[in-house]
């Protein structure tokens, strides 16, 4: 989130009509590997964005009053069986629409145009010309450079429609009915260069939208609905010390007060010097009573011997619920359960079916909660990226150490270990993390490497040290750089920084003999490793 941007509380699945107090667009998504890209461009234009499954009945997205419906691009071609198809609402409500390539083809396709394969599939970039005077192309050169991604065009525009736009090889790239547009190019990628301006003319010009969605809107009307479903009661919240345990906690302090009481869990699955940076940072910032749960016993029993990912987040995310069930007694009665859970987590744990994402992991605190939780789930910062809520927090004046301090996973390092969870190998991989993290931090912000990490590899592999042999473990290090974890790439360190890392952990960590550097991007790879 900028300064002018962010997002509310809406529910994804379920439970999406919920009111917001903004105005809003709705994306929905057709299965493009764009979707959440595009709600993120709506979000950085100061406008709310909701996105949707492509089916979605109209009955739960009436509630939103939405002022305006993005049609994404998807992989599929309107003429295949089973494809997903424009939803009867989209034409009959009197609402606004942009269609985005397999968009642009489903609205054509509804209204009465034809929809063909093109004479040549188009992957990357291309020049589109302006042919008619659009509000969509207010204030842009005719000619416009665009990123191209489609098998299909449309050969012949629905009655009412205009061509507004044409290209070489899609003669109607753009066209309109004057309330409903179509482009078959993608304006939510940065290979459109005027592509946020296209977008805000949609949103601000066509659409009405007031761009006024600020951090300090989010904080104003989030407090307003935590005391509103908190009423009198108590809420006890799950502190991890990270960005998003944080600014939930400081975002729910500030609507009930001393009605929350964190929890601190030192479950024996955090980095070196954790859970003494988190006492003393947060009894010093936050000045709340903050309750130390020493679990680290409890957690490694429950993982001795499990080596599957997603069993170790089950147990971490119920052992987890179990701990804060027995502070709650301790401290009690609570009535809610409060947690940092953000959007790429939602997407990423949402099951596979046919109008959803694809399942990738289980997050723990989405997920791995147990059937028969008996509290009240609280979780303010749902539907926000991780660069959104940064800068609520920065709104609510948390300091930099805290609001800068890149994403740890909620399973810790359990899934850094591949393998088995021990405690031998938990301290091998603290001392690794620590000098990468150590290193890296040297560089300071100009790399922007948004996650950098150590992984412990379940390989030995044959060394010498002086005149004897070795044969240790090897580490894996991981950096990259992202803006929201919903995609990432291989951060490019110097060569000296990664031979430094090699070599202190070599020399420093008794037990590992090598260190590779792992050069993979989001997608295909995650960046955790489990």
């Amino acid at each position: 989130m900028t300064r002018e941007t962010g997002t509310d509380q809406v529910e994804h699945e379920p439970g999406a009509g919920t009111r917001t107090d903004f105005d809003t667009v709705v994306v929905l998504d057709f299965g493009s590997q764009y979707s959440q890209l595009i709600a993120r461009r709506v979000r950085e234009a100061g406008i709310y964005s909701v996105l949707l499954p492509w089916d979605t009945d109209w009955a739960d997205i009436a509630p939103l009053a939405p002022k305006g419906v993005i049609l994404s691009g998807g992989p599929a071609s309107v003429y295949d069986a089973g494809a997903p198809s424009l939803p009867g609402w989209v034409l009959r409500e009197q609402i606004p629409v942009l269609g985005i390539c397999y968009g642009m083809q489903l609205l054509a396709n509804a209204a009465g145009g034809a929809v063909s394969p093109a004479d040549r599939r188009e992957y990357g970039p291309a020049t589109v010309e302006v042919t008619r005077p659009s509000p969509l192309f207010q204030g842009l050169p005719s000619s416009l450079d665009v990123w191209m991604s489609h098998g299909d065009h449309v050969a012949a525009a629905p009655p009412g429609y205009e061509e507004i736009a044409s290209s070489p090889n899609a003669p109607i790239a753009g066209m309109s009915d004057g309330q409903r547009f179509g482009i078959q190019f993608h304006p939510e990628v940065g290979h459109t260069p005027l592509g946020r301006d296209i977008l805000r003319n949609f949103l601000v010009d066509i659409c009405g939208c007031r761009p006024d969605w600020t951090p300090e809107h989010f904080i104003e009307s989030a407090v307003r609905q935590l005391r509103e479903m908190v009423g009198e009661g108590r809420v006890l919240l799950g502190l991890s010390g990270g960005v998003d345990s944080s600014v939930a906690a400081a975002l729910i302090h500030r609507a009930i007060g001393d009605r929350l009481t964190p929890v601190f869990v030192d479950n024996g699955l955090l980095r070196l010097g954790e859970a003494e940076l988190v006492r003393e940072v947060f009894g010093r910032t936050f000045g709340m009573n903050l309750v130390f749960a020493d679990a680290k016993d409890r957690f490694l029993a429950r993982l001795q011997g499990v080596v599957d990912p997603e069993e170790k987040r089950r147990i971490v995310g119920d052992v987890f619920i179990r701990v804060f069930e027995a502070e709650a007694e301790r401290h009690g009665p609570f009535d809610f359960l409060a947690q940092g859970t953000l959007y790429p987590d939602v997407i990423e744990s949402t099951a596979a079916d046919t109008r959803a994402a694809v399942k990738i992991k289980t997050h723990h605190n989405v997920g791995g909660l147990p059937a028969d939780l008996r509290f009240q789930l609280i979780e303010p910062l749902r539907y926000l990226f991780k660069d959104e809520v940064r800068e609520v927090g920065r709104a609510l004046g948390l300091p930099d150490e805290i609001v800068n301090r890149q994403p740890f996973p909620g399973p810790g390092l359990s899934v850094r270990i591949i393998g088995e969870v021990t405690s031998e190998d938990l301290d091998l991989l603290r001392r690794a993390d620590a000098i990468v993290r150590e290193e890296v931090d040297h560089l300071g912000a100009d790399l922007r490497v948004w996650q950098y990490f150590a992984v412990l590899l379940p390989v030995h592999s044959v060394g010498v040290m002086g005149d004897y042999r070795t044969y240790g473990r090897v580490c894996a290090v991981r950096a990259v750089t992202s803006e929201d974890a919903m995609t990432a790439d291989w951060a490019r360190l110097p060569y000296e920084i990664l031979a430094r890392i090699s070599n202190r952990i070599v020399n420093e960590v008794h037990g590992i003999t090598r260190v590779v550097y792992d050069i993979s991007s989001k997608p295909p790879a995650t960046i955790e490793w489990e």
